[in-house]
């Protein structure tokens, strides 16, 4: 289709290379350098989608990330579609093919449409009132209907094809914007010798200055001065240019995400290109330049397609060489509106009038007339024609009221330009938690007091002026980079030529004296918002904005209300009679635009959303037969059955196995931490409850580590392999949060100790070797090691050789067994682990797996932390109290020990169970009660924290969290349960030699 709204001339795209692309199925062609959007209106298509209510037809309104009407699906393939792009962002390239959204059976003929007619029954929020009786109805009929009607675009059906990428970095400042003030404030930065990074959400950067045609800049065009000004930063090596680039999310200390596309421009992106990238980006320093954007008019029938704001119009025509229509009315309060007045008339578009609300019109208007434009000051639009497009309006004149229309005639057009001014954008501002302040002049919210280190500047914090821009950002943009230490550099002005500053604002509706029930002046033009919907819901009784927000649905629509919240915040201020500060503002949430859900997961998807992790001895015991769990993100061995058996007949005989024999386990994914540096001693000393200055080098200790509540928070052995160096062992699930416990305290509370952490997790297979015969096992393999109970007492670390590979040899037990645990670096783990396991079959040992580990060691009273401890557990409570050091001056967590609360004699603590019928085991979770059916609403005592079949004792143990537990020794309480209440008697934890005499063995 021939492309007859182009321009002969102009705009910076390449009319030499065109490009073919297809929209609901019908042909078009644009060329290199088009969005979508401006291709379409090259094309004459202004009807590009219906509206989410109404389903009125919807046109292309603005020119950038603020379009609200224009959404559209891209379809790269059958795994490949994407719905609810902007068509105002999406870049034409070869072979695209787009369809609109919201519509059926076609976007001409909408069966939806006839919600239009019904919309006196649709007023905001009848949905609150419709659909409440009868109640059985919500679930069946209401709430399917409706979530089937809800949403824009279709979700895709398949998995998303595309890669997605993660980067980190760090820089001095950022710059967020790349018009004047943007491209001003990173040239600054970097002149002060600052590592820079200028993002901008368009594939071009120089934002403004891309569609500005009278302005210059030290006597250069303004477009020609951005193109300098960028090669000049692509030339610096301390600057990071990223366009196509978005800063969608503002989180603490200036940790600004930003969203890269970098291939959804391309044609044939290839197989492995990533489609988006995302950069989590920390900045000492951080300058907004966002600029602001158009605000629209709020008049009857604004939402035609045709309707569009000015300066939408003037980008279209001077960036894109696209004439969006043949004859315009151009209706302002602003000043601005007239330049795009006279660059479209330029380009061959006839003006028909210029009508300014404002009674002495704009200072541009003698300028238009001298172009030949008709100026009607004082004037409104109280309503347009069309059906799939405006093609015409009845202008009025204000009356002196204020209020009245008089001397009404009709103006036959086909594109209507409107401009209520400009609204700075401060979301990323309001993300940053800055607090804002209204500017009464121009009725708009600009930044007030900063809370991060964060600087805005130009039109974002209300400054139009052009000049004054350019000079903000430069200031702004100098003062950050010296703000984040560099020292270069001096201020400096510009010299900057334009016609006209941007003034003149309105905020809300206009007169019309048509009825007010029934006109349709659109506020927030996606959801299909009107001004009388704003006014309804102050009469319902709403005084909050975000109620207001919420019961009309305003600033909900993907654009999150970019051009509809100040028209929004003056409409139900002049309802409720308040000012608009005193109505106050909505939350300015993360992403300011839509964000794709791949970019946030980028590579954890498929098997990496939930990475597997294999300790170097699962094939060996994989091929030994393992039934394997998961703990956390490791695949465990969890019993190993023979022919025959269950799980059960398993359990029993690996566990009898290790008390009467020996057996070797997998230990490889506990926690483990190298702790090293002059200060290791003392930082472990403070960091666990136990004292560890004096502890020998060689020797080992049950470290216990609690927050600063005094709450259990993990547990593990802790060898002291050196005078300066600890080997840490965790639980599995607690190594990484116990690393970042133990680098919070060095980085923020003892940064004069010097010491190093180091996780090495995955740098030692473990392998436990338990019981009688441990030592007779691992003596023929052990090098430079004396094991005997002399040589290597209990609780005792060797290094040596094992197998002949260097090995750490921890004796100690989790069993309450004779034991070992040999360390060596991972890549012997199976060799090691075989070698181990030959010599455990000589005396009829076996493998056991985690059911097993769980069972000795419940068997023997030794605690799971996270499992036998709830997070409201002191050492004391859980049975571990001997650990603390009483003589410490402090550690963590001894003052919230001290605390009076937790020397309540009614606190749980961990004890012993056993049912009155040794064969029933008891369930995990059960609660436990005083007496055998208690009343609904009785208090419980504590509950089963873990509950076992023990083959070694012939009957079933459990261990409990249990008020006054151990001074309840020998009383029966209860287990209800569906079944009936189970009889149990407290007893002590340790049921397997409570005398330790087998750890000696």
């Amino acid at each position: 289709m021939n492309a007859r709204f182009r321009t002969g001339a102009g705009g910076r795209i390449d009319r030499s290379k065109p490009l073919n692309f297809t929209f609901d199925g019908v042909a078009y062609q644009g060329v290199r350098g088009d969005t979508l959007a401006s291709a379409l209106l090259a094309n004459g298509v202004h009807l590009v989608g219906r509206s989410f209510k109404y389903h009125r037809p919807r046109g292309i309104m603005a020119a950038g990330s603020e379009e609200a009407n224009a959404m559209v699906t891209v379809v790269r393939d059958a795994g490949r579609t994407t719905p609810n792009l902007r068509a105002t962002q999406v870049e034409l390239y070869e072979g695209l093919a787009a369809t609109s959204q919201n519509r059926w059976p076609s976007l001409k003929f909408d069966a939806g449409a006839v919600n239009d007619l019904l919309s006196p029954f649709l007023a905001s929020g009848f949905y609150y009132k419709t659909f409440m009786w009868p109640q059985s109805f919500w679930k069946s009929v209401y709430e399917p209907k409706i979530r089937a009607a809800a949403g824009f675009g279709d979700a895709p059906k398949q998995a998303d094809p595309d890669r997605y990428l993660n980067r980190f970095a760090h820089c001095d400042v950022l710059v967020v914007g790349s018009g004047p003030a943007g491209l001003a404030a990173a040239v600054a930065a970097a002149e002060t010798g600052a590592q820079v990074i200028l993002c901008d959400e368009q594939a071009e950067l120089g934002g403004s200055l891309l569609s500005e045609t009278t302005a210059s800049i030290e006597g250069r065009p303004a477009r020609d001065w951005a193109t300098d000004i960028i090669m000049s930063l692509a030339l610096n090596d301390r600057v990071r240019l990223m366009p196509r680039t978005t800063a969608f999310g503002w989180y603490s200390d200036n940790f600004v995400a930003l969203a890269e596309r970098l291939t959804d421009h391309l044609a044939d992106p290839g197989p492995r290109m990533p489609r988006e990238r995302m950069w989590q980006v920390r900045a000492k320093q951080v300058v907004i330049a966002a600029g602001a954007i158009e605000r629209p008019l709020v008049f009857p029938d604004n939402d035609r397609p045709g309707i569009m704001l000015a300066d939408a119009a003037r980008t279209f025509v001077n960036r894109y060489g696209v004439r969006p229509g043949s004859r315009a009315v151009v209706f302002t309060a602003c000043d601005s509106a007239y330049r795009a007045a006279l660059d479209l008339k330029a380009a061959g578009i006839e003006i028909a009038v210029i009508a300014d609300i404002r009674p002495e019109g704009g200072a541009l208007a003698e300028a238009a007339r001298q172009a030949g434009i008709r100026v009607a000051p004082g004037s409104t639009i109280a309503g347009t024609g069309g059906r799939l497009r405006v093609s015409s309006v009845r202008l009025g004149r204000i009356g002196t009221d204020g209020a009245s229309v008089r001397d009404r005639e009709t103006v036959s057009c086909d594109l209507v330009l409107m401009s209520g001014g400009w609204t700075p954008s401060v979301h990323l501002f309001s993300q940053s938690r800055g607090k804002l302040a209204f500017d009464a002049e121009n009725q708009v919210f600009v930044p007030g007091t900063s809370r991060d280190p964060e600087r805005s500047a130009g039109a974002c914090r209300g400054v139009f002026e052009f000049g004054a821009v350019i000079d903000d950002g430069f200031a702004v943009g100098h003062q950050a980079g010296r703000a984040a230490g560099r020292d270069k550099g001096a201020l400096k002005r510009f010299d900057v030529a334009q016609a006209t500053a941007p003034s003149g604002f309105h905020a809300g509706g206009l007169p019309h004296e048509r009825n007010p029930d029934r006109v349709k002046a659109f506020v927030d033009f996606q959801h299909d918002v009107t001004a009388k919907d704003i006014k309804l819901a102050t009469r319902e009784g709403f005084r909050s904005i975000e109620h207001v927000k919420r019961y009309t649905t305003t600033g909900m629509a993907t654009d999150q209300g970019k051009t509809s919240n100040v028209n929004t915040l003056a409409i139900a201020a002049g309802a409720l009679g308040k000012t608009m500060p005193q109505v106050g503002l909505t939350t300015f949430r993360p992403p300011y635009t839509p964000t794709t859900f791949g970019l946030f997961a980028a590579t954890s998807r498929g098997d990496l959303f939930d990475p597997v992790r294999r300790t170097p001895m699962h094939e060996a015991e994989a091929e030994a037969g393992a039934v394997f769990e998961d703990v956390g993100l490791w695949k465990r061995a969890w019993y190993y059955p023979r022919s025959g058996e269950g799980m059960h007949e398993a359990v029993n005989r690996e566990t009898r196995t290790v008390r009467d024999r020996v057996g070797m386990f997998d230990a490889t994914t506990l926690g483990k931490i190298e702790v090293v540096g002059p200060d290791a001693a003392e930082f472990m000393h403070r960091i666990y409850v136990n004292p560890f200055l004096k502890l020998e080098p060689g020797r080992l200790r049950y470290g216990i580590m609690t927050r600063d509540d005094g709450f259990v928070y993990d547990d593990g052995v802790v060898g002291r392999m050196a005078p300066d160096r600890f080997h840490v062992t965790t639980t599995t699930g607690g190594a990484p949060r116990v690393l970042a416990h133990m680098e919070d305290y060095l980085q923020t509370e003892w940064t004069d100790l010097k010491v190093w952490l180091t996780s090495t997790t995955e740098q030692w297979a473990v392998i436990a070797v338990q019981g009688p015969h441990a030592r007779d096992v691992l003596l023929p393999l052990v090098e430079g090691i004396d094991i005997s109970n002399a040589g290597m007492p209990h609780m005792s670390v060797r290094e040596g050789h094992i197998c002949g590979v260097p090995a750490r040899l921890f004796r100690m037990s989790f069993t309450g067994e004779a034991g070992f645990e040999v360390n060596v670096p991972s890549a012997y783990g199976r060799a090691t682990w075989e070698a181990i396991q030959a010599e455990v079959a000589k005396y009829e040992g076996c493998l056991y797996g985690t059911e097993a580990m769980h069972v000795l060691r419940a068997e023997k009273g030794y605690i799971i932390v996270g499992q036998d401890t709830d997070g409201t557990l002191t050492p004391d409570e859980a049975g571990i109290g001997w650990a603390v050091g009483k003589a410490k001056a402090d550690f963590v967590g001894k003052r919230g020990l001290m605390r009076p609360d937790l020397a309540r004699p009614d606190r749980k603590q961990v004890v012993g169970l056993l049912t009155a019928d040794p064969t029933v085991v008891l369930e995990e979770g059960a609660q436990i009660t005083g007496v055998a059916e208690p009343a609904i609403g009785e208090h419980a005592l504590g509950h089963v924290t873990s509950a076992y079949w023990s083959s070694n004792l012939g009957r079933s143990i459990a261990l409990c969290n249990l008020e006054r537990g151990r001074s309840r020794y020998g009383d029966e309480v209860y287990v209800p349960m569906p079944g009936g209440a189970i009889a149990v008697t407290v007893v002590d934890p340790v049921f397997i030699d409570k005398e330790g005499t087998r750890l000696n063995g």
